[in-house]
């Protein structure tokens, strides 16, 4: 009887290692920064598996971001940037990190007018600093911008693209996920002026364009404590049937 209720839980234990995916433990609230770059919120965005962190100082109307995602392809780019008029890609104040012709990450500031084209610009926003890191295959954005006084929400758009072709970042690809890549950011989230002492997860991000959003941001915990759960009662069972 006993190594029938052994071979029980060891069946049950691999049925619990293989519902915790990857894809459903890893989250923003996991990721480190040096100590220089500490902030206040995260989320995981809902599309192209990437994610902002974030800290807004209401005091100085200053927004300060990380964005991270994998490019399209190896020598690919990633963008974040805000829309002021509507979550949409034209229009977007953007910053767009790749590798140059050295190998090395660099971010450039884009006004992003067209769908065809884009011209490396001046941003409407002042930018206090920003630099792109590369890292086991994701990039990162970081980025300070001072926003219009009393701002409490921003329009964001981000993507990630495949090539590169002399400094330019080529067109991205529009699957579902691609054109999905939108949303409004609710500031109010981050409570108190300045820094935090650390990153906080939250569903601040929404999306008109994807209806499915809120259950990306509690899905995987959500599925951690129901297989969590099961997996415990049977470890009870197991203890009074030994």
């Amino acid at each position: 009887m006993a190594s029938h209720f052994i071979n029980l839980f060891f069946t049950s234990l691999l049925v619990l290692l293989f519902h915790i995916s990857p894809s459903t433990s890893l989250t923003c609230s996991s990721q480190t920064f040096s100590a220089n770059n500490r902030f206040t919120n995260c989320t995981d965005l809902p599309s192209l598996k990437s994610f902002l962190h974030w800290t807004f100082d209401s005091a100085k109307s200053t927004l300060s971001v990380a964005f991270l995602a994998s490019p399209a392809s190896p020598d690919g780019w990633i963008a974040w940037g805000i829309n002021p008029v509507a979550p949409a890609m034209v229009g977007t104040q953007s910053f767009i990190a790749f590798k140059d012709s050295k190998g090395v990450m660099t971010v450039k500031t884009y006004n992003l007018t067209s769908y065809k084209s884009i011209t490396e610009s001046k941003l409407m926003y002042n930018v206090l600093d920003s630099k792109a890191e590369s890292a086991d295959g994701v990039m990162k954005i970081f980025a300070t911008l001072e926003l219009p006084a009393n701002t409490k929400t921003v329009n964001q758009v981000w993507q990630v693209g495949s090539a590169v072709t002399d400094g330019r970042p080529g067109i991205h690809k529009f699957e579902p996920d691609n054109l999905k890549s939108k949303g409004i950011l609710d500031l109010a989230t981050s409570g108190a002026a300045g820094g935090g002492n650390g990153d906080k997860k939250t569903n601040a991000t929404s999306s008109s364009a994807s209806s499915g959003q809120s259950g990306n941001e509690t899905g995987g915990s959500s599925r951690i404590l129901n297989t969590e759960t099961t997996f415990f009662a049977f470890l009870f069972l197991f203890g009074v049937g030994l």
